[in-house]
């Protein structure tokens, strides 16, 4: 990562609940008190998701706390944030999202450059089966290391 850059929050549950297939990088459309809010780190994307209307992409679920400071002018905590996306970015990921059965899940909220970017994956849910696997594999590895450890 760049030295300009600062992570504000992750989904970790992203990795365990899904299989990740793309990433891409999309901006948002903010106030001034919900972008002060996510300076102080004051986020969460726990249960957020990506929709799609009318051609452009919409994160929803994402609680940013209010701005102690901003008195009458606070947002919403739990409102619809627009994405910041290309337009041929959005056709790719709803036409996958309509057709094979994929959805866009946040995976990280970070400052670059002072500004606030999300970085989105296109996932497809892991089934039981899948879930135990990668605990598997994760459990192995980590026995794998300690072993080389000594």
């Amino acid at each position: 990562m760049d030295d300009k850059v600062k992570e504000i929050a992750r989904n970790k549950k992203a990795y365990h609940d899904y299989l990740i297939e793309d990433k891409y990088e999309a901006g948002m459309e903010l106030t001034g008190t919900e972008i002060k809010s996510i300076r102080r780190g004051k986020v969460q994307f726990k249960d957020a998701y990506i929709s799609f209307v009318s051609g452009e992409a919409y994160i929803k679920g994402m609680h940013i706390a209010e701005y102690k400071e901003g008195n009458r002018f606070n947002h919403d905590e739990e409102r619809d944030r627009r994405l910041l996306l290309h337009k041929n970015e959005i056709l790719k990921m709803y036409s996958k999202c309509k057709m094979q059965g994929y959805t866009v899940i946040p995976l990280r909220l970070y400052l670059k450059h002072g500004l606030a970017k999300l970085e989105i994956a296109l996932a497809k849910g892991k089934t039981l089966y899948d879930k135990r696997q990668s605990d598997k594999v994760k459990t192995m590895q980590r026995e794998i290391e300690k072993a080389m450890r000594y």
